[in-house]
C-alpha cells in the first residue's frame, strides 16, 4: 500500500494533471512540459516527465486535451497516456465545466539491474509489462478570480499482478480523489500586486488524507513567488516568470520534512508553458490572463 500516481508541486500552473474538466479553460492552445526530480541523491528516487496540451473549441464550449506522464522509480517505469474532454456551461458571471478522461496506464518493471541477496528469488523472476485501460471524471467551477474543482482521475481498481504464491495478496491500481480551490485578489490600490491563496485535498484509497496549503504573490502580472505546505511531507517554494507574451517558466523546490530528509537533498521541479491563440480555430474567444481565472 503506497503512493502510485506522481505528486506534482506545480499543478498550481497546470491543473490538467489532476482534473480533466480543466481542458480548454485557457481558451487558447496551451502546451506544458514538466520535469520532477524527487528526493535528489536518494538511490532509485522518482523522476517524472509530463507533457500536456489542451485547447477550447466550438466558441469556447468544448475543451479537448492530451496528457502523457512517465514516472520512473527504481526498476519501475509507469506511463499514463490520457485524452481529456470537457463541456463548459456558461452563465452570466461563472462557468461550470464537466470533464472526462480515458486512456491507459502502462506498468513496466525490469529487475535485471537489482543487486539481489538471493538471485533465485522467484519474486523477481519475471519482467512485468502490463497495459491497463482506465478512465476518470471531474467538475470545475469558476467565476471571476475564483475556482473550485473536484476530480477522480482513475476510477477502475485494475488488478496488476499477484505476489509470489499469493502470500501478500494482489497489486491493484488505487482510486484517487482531488478537491482543489483558490482565488486571486489585488492587495494594492493600483492592482499591480495580487495574492493567490489556494488548497488541494488529496485522498487515495488505503492511504492517509493529505492536503496542500498554497499562497503566492503576483507582481505586475510578470512573475510570481509563492510557498506551500504539504502535510507531513514538505515545505515548497516556487517561482514563475513571464519570458514573453507566450512563454512562462516555473521552478519549485520541495524541502522534505519527513525522515527522508536524512538521505535526500529535496526535490526539484521545472515547468515550461506555451500559449497561443490560433485565430482560425479560436476566433475572438476571450482568453484569461496567465495569473487569472475566468
Amino acid at each position: 500500500m503506497a503512493q502510485q500516481y506522481p505528486v506534482f508541486s506545480q499543478y498550481y500552473f497546470n491543473e490538467l494533471v489532476i482534473n480533466p474538466a480543466y481542458a480548454g479553460n485557457h481558451g487558447q492552445l496551451s502546451l506544458t512540459t514538466m520535469y520532477r526530480n524527487q528526493w535528489v541523491n536518494f538511490p532509485g528516487s522518482p523522476k517524472t516527465f509530463n507533457f500536456s496540451g489542451h485547447s477550447s473549441f466550438m466558441k469556447n464550449k468544448v475543451g479537448v486535451g492530451l496528457m502523457i506522464n512517465r514516472d520512473e522509480i527504481g526498476s519501475y517505469k509507469n506511463d499514463h497516456i490520457y485524452a481529456n474532454y470537457s463541456y463548459m456551461l456558461r452563465f452570466s458571471k461563472s462557468t461550470l465545466a464537466m470533464g472526462l478522461q480515458g486512456g491507459v496506464n502502462i506498468l513496466r518493471a525490469d529487475y535485471d539491474d537489482l543487486d539481489l541477496t538471493d538471485p533465485d528469488d522467484a519474486s523477481f523472476a519475471n519482467i512485468i509489462n502490463k497495459v491497463k485501460p482506465n478512465f476518470g471524471a471531474g467538475l470545475y467551477y469558476n467565476r471571476k478570480n475564483f475556482f473550485l474543482g473536484f476530480s477522480v482521475p482513475f476510477i477502475l481498481n485494475n488488478k496488476i499482478a499477484n505476489s509470489v504464491e499469493g502470500l501478500l495478496g494482489e497489486l491493484k491500481e488505487a482510486r484517487y480523489y482531488f478537491l482543489r480551490g483558490g482565488t486571486v485578489f489585488p492587495i494594492t490600490r493600483t492592482e499591480n500586486v495580487k495574492m493567490s491563496p489556494s488548497f488541494l485535498v488529496r485522498a487515495q484509497e488505503n492511504q492517509p488524507l493529505s492536503f496542500d496549503i498554497n499562497n503566492s504573490f503576483i507582481f505586475y502580472d510578470l512573475f510570481s513567488l509563492g510557498a506551500s505546505y504539504r502535510l507531513g511531507d514538505s515545505f515548497i517554494g516556487f517561482v514563475d516568470l513571464k519570458l514573453n507574451d507566450h512563454i512562462h517558466f516555473g521552478y519549485a523546490y520541495d524541502a522534505t520534512t519527513s525522515d527522508l530528509n536524512k538521505f535526500s537533498n529535496g526535490t526539484h521541479e521545472f515547468m515550461l508553458n506555451y500559449r497561443v491563440r490560433i485565430r482560425k480555430l479560436h476566433g475572438n474567444v476571450e482568453c484569461p490572463g496567465y495569473y487569472h481565472y475566468r
